[in-house]
């Protein structure tokens, strides 16, 4: 039953140095309420969320909870007036038990010495009344993605929160991971307890929230019941401006064989044989676990083949490491762009001119000129939003940094591109985007791979679909025979 309203941001705004996060934003919250939050990357999702744990102090405006009004909360104040925040990078540390984990900076005392039996036993009791098995003992590294978004989600129950804050929980996650932490969202909205919950999947939204709010370049634009609401129109909201064409069409089609598999083995992986052509976005599907990164990983050379080859432009490859593959114009991006993609620490120039800077050097001088150049091209090639190339990469959006990425490969001119999961974590109007990159790169005759666990995205963008299942080939799909039976069928190793 929802209540009353628990939570308020009154005209609050931040401001940073060229850049406007939140904007006059008004928005309220109800006791006992699943509230989603959608938006384009950059829109404002991750300042707001901060915002109201503590971690930043607004520029100006208000924050009420429960009839209290603060300028700015601290993050100690905002969990003591029952805020937890559940973000997607997972907080916990691998080498300590579940119950460790819950009750870090808090843990629970006999005299001077750690009562470890209280914590398990009040752990076991948080994990009882999520409904899930879970051995408190257990060290985290030796958790499933699901059980470990789990012990988070005790974490944060454990400090009897009242206003949950839930930031893209179900990327990480299975199918059937996903289906658990929605029954563990409908347990703990039942309970009484508020849960902000932050999206890119639409499904998510209209399975589990009462309401939803759209917020666009940092403003409030409006609450809607989700009941009264359709994925059209949250689209519209979202980016201002309608998406007739999700997935864009192929204007020619694919050319002459660029890569050869034969028996390929390695890395998990075991006799996989297909070709690959110009002009052609090649699709990899199957279930997690299937192999499809591990196969990915062995075409880029950062893991060894074992037996079995690998023919490229005609000539045998015999990979040693990726920077051969660099070489040879085979280019990798990453599924997870932060810890593999990119350096946030680092400017949009300094990591899109990284792996070319012999390029761009003379007699071992770097030309600032030609990395300006460079830069700058790709920026606009590529509409990354940015006041400047000397912007660090961490304050980009997730759309935006997906961008950098191919960027820092698109200026070495590679003939085949693998994307692995290209648009996981990105918003629908960058995806619209990404999408119309990879189309033009295959019209200009790239050979593109993509891993998609994305069924839609899958069956709209590829050519081809080759489908693994437990590290083997289980089969070729063409474009006319490409549907979600098809390769469901063929992952779950079904003939």
């Amino acid at each position: 039953m929802v209540g009353d309203t628990i939570l308020k941001l009154n005209h609050i705004s931040k401001l940073y140095p060229g850049v406007v996060a939140l904007d006059d934003m008004n928005m309220e919250f109800r006791e006992g309420e699943v509230h989603a939050i959608v938006g384009e990357n950059g829109a404002g999702k991750s300042t707001m969320i901060k915002t109201i744990s503590g971690a930043i102090e607004p520029t100006k405006g208000t924050i009420e909870i429960n009839g209290e009004t603060f300028d700015h909360l601290t993050p100690k104040l905002s969990r003591d007036k029952g805020v937890a925040v559940i973000y997607q990078e997972f907080t916990l540390v691998p080498v300590l038990s579940a119950a460790d984990n819950i009750f870090m900076g808090e843990y629970m005392l006999n005299g001077m010495v750690l009562d470890r039996k209280s914590m398990e036993e009040k752990a076991k009791e948080l994990f009882d009344r999520l409904h899930v098995k879970i051995d408190p003992k257990t060290k985290v590294a030796d958790l499933t993605t699901g059980f470990q978004q789990i012990v988070e989600i005790a974490k944060a129950i454990s400090k009897d929160a009242k206003i949950l804050i839930m930031d893209e929980p179900s990327a990480p996650l299975t199918i059937t991971e996903v289906e658990a932490m929605y029954e563990i969202v409908d347990r703990l909205k039942a309970e009484g307890v508020t849960i902000i919950y932050i999206s890119h999947r639409m499904e998510e939204i209209f399975r589990l929230s009462d309401r939803v709010t759209v917020i666009r370049d940092g403003k409030y634009i409006t609450t809607l019941n989700t009941k009264d609401t359709n994925k059209q129109e949250l689209i519209k909201l979202m980016v201002g401006r309608e998406l007739n064409e999700t997935y864009p069409i192929r204007e020619k089609g694919a050319g002459e064989v660029i890569m050869k598999l034969d028996k390929v083995s390695g890395n998990g992986v075991k006799d996989i044989s297909f070709e690959v052509k110009k002009g052609e976005i090649l699709g990899l599907g199957g279930l997690v676990g299937a192999g499809r990164t591990e196969l990915a990983q062995l075409i880029f050379g950062s893991e060894r083949v074992t037996s079995g080859s690998i023919t490229y432009n005609g000539k045998e490859l015999h990979l040693k490491e990726c920077q051969q593959a660099i070489e040879e114009g085979i280019a990798m991006i990453p599924e997870d762009r932060k810890r593999h993609g990119v350096i946030l620490e680092m400017s949009i120039k300094e990591n899109t001119t990284m792996p070319c800077l012999k390029r761009i050097s003379k007699k071992g001088v770097l030309s600032a000129t030609r990395e300006d150049e460079v830069t700058e091209r790709y920026k606009k090639e590529l509409l990354i939003k940015t006041p400047s190339i000397n912007q660090y990469v961490k304050n980009l959006s997730g759309g935006n940094q997906q961008k950098v990425v191919l960027a820092k490969w698109l200026a070495m001119n590679p003939e085949v591109i693998i994307f692995d999961e290209p648009t996981r974590g990105i918003d629908v109007g960058a995806k619209q985007e990404i999408y119309e990159i990879m189309n033009d790169l295959a019209n200009q005759g790239k050979a593109i791979i993509m891993i998609s666990s994305d069924m839609e995205e899958l069956i709209g963008m590829s050519d081809r679909v080759i489908v693994l299942c437990k590290g083997r080939m289980a089969g070729s799909l063409s474009k006319n025979e490409i549907s979600q039976e098809a390769i469901l069928m063929k992952a779950a190793g079904a003939e």
